[in-house]
């Protein structure tokens, strides 16, 4: 039982409208797509969505990581996840996008091993994953009628992006509850964009609005400065870009900063960092989201079993394929109703078919 071909495509996939946050603007993105074919049926299936704002992995760092990762794939057996994992570590430390797109199919490959659905292999907890959809960074109208038109199509929960100055995000936030009333859930993403001061008056401010949680409200590398921030803060606070990996997550715990920490595959490496991190805040009692860069429909697919799978992840914002005007799915995968992430019944992901005239072969091994 082993890896008999490694295949890389590229495929750049357009928004269908710029995408605005306090770290700067997206139009596009390029994202690199992984086949892990077996010598004894299985095909797995991984997709590699870098966010060099946040992990400072570029595509072109990821796609060297791949090759590297690739060659050395051939004859493994892929149900020796540990060791492929600490052959990633060795090969890719500083790409884990491309670490999580070379994990996702080796779970994908896992399910189809097991018979059943990944969420299921995983732990099965839930059956559907509620998710948001994110208002991107504008003025308060345009957010006020982006919020509108996301609740007309079912979403119950929206991520706001705010990050120029605790007044004005304060009038963004404002401008959005009175459109869409009490009963839609807000959450608030700063993106790094706020001094220790500035949060403080932005988060007691949008308290009165009735927010869930306030994500990343300061810089990444200021754990102790976010730390005071929730000391003082009437909502909960959430880390993202301040917790990338499963020693990070220890570590804002141990600081006192965070209380819930938003779990994405790119930024972490994959399932197999998400489960650790996962545990580490299941101890300490520190909730969870499972969230999301620009990746399409399949890895989105492998967030929603992982959002499924455990009881202590109560949030998912797993919206960026709905972001984009177009993708590479061609068959399966988590589709939306009504707010909801659904989860396919087939066994490993279940992404059926992509959509080969939308993507380049950029590298391939064995399969000979």
């Amino acid at each position: 039982m082993g890896v008999r071909a490694v295949r890389i495509w590229s495929a750049q996939l357009p928004y269908r409208e710029p995408f605005r946050t306090a770290l700067g603007i997206s139009r596009t993105t390029t994202n690199l797509l992984v086949e892990i074919e077996t010598d004894f049926g299985p095909k797995g299936l991984g997709e590699c969505s870098p966010l060099p704002r946040v992990t400072g992995e570029t595509v072109e760092r990821a796609l060297d990581a791949l090759r590297a990762v690739g060659e050395r794939l051939i004859g493994l057996c892929p149900l020796r996840m540990e060791l492929v994992r600490e052959l990633l570590m060795e090969l890719a430390p500083y790409s884990p996008a491309a670490r999580a797109a070379v994990d996702m199919a080796l779970f994908d490959i896992l399910g189809q091993v097991a018979g059943e659905p990944l969420y299921k292999v995983l732990g099965g907890y839930r059956e559907k994953v509620k998710t948001d959809l994110t208002i991107g960074l504008k003025g308060p109208s345009e957010m006020a009628f982006d919020a509108l038109r996301a609740v007309e199509a079912g979403f119950r929960s929206l991520k706001l992006k705010v990050g120029t100055g605790p007044e004005e995000d304060y009038e963004r936030v404002r401008a959005v509850r009175d459109a869409v009333g009490d009963g839609v859930e807000l959450r608030v993403d700063a993106n790094q964009a706020w001094s220790v001061r500035d949060a403080m008056k932005a988060i007691r401010m949008m308290s009165r609005l009735e927010v869930a949680f306030v994500e990343q409200p300061t810089p990444a590398h200021d754990l102790r400065g976010l730390a005071e921030v929730r000391a003082t803060s009437p909502v909960p606070i959430m880390a993202d870009e301040s917790v990338l990996g499963p020693d990070d997550a220890l570590r804002a715990i141990g600081l006192g900063a965070v209380d819930l920490i938003n779990i994405k595959l790119m930024k972490c490496g994959g399932i197999s960092e998400a489960l650790r991190i996962a545990h580490v805040a299941e101890a300490a009692e520190v909730g969870l989201m499972v969230g999301c860069g620009g990746e399409g429909r399949l890895a989105i697919t492998a967030g929603a079993h992982l959002a499924a799978a455990l009881k202590p992840i109560t949030y998912a914002d797993l919206d960026s394929d709905l972001l984009l005007a177009d993708d590479v799915v061609a068959e399966g995968g988590s589709g939306v109703e009504d707010g909801f992430r659904l989860l396919p019944g087939e066994p490993g992901l279940g992404v059926k078919a992509l959509d080969h005239s939308k993507m380049k072969l950029v590298a391939s091994f064995g399969g000979r």
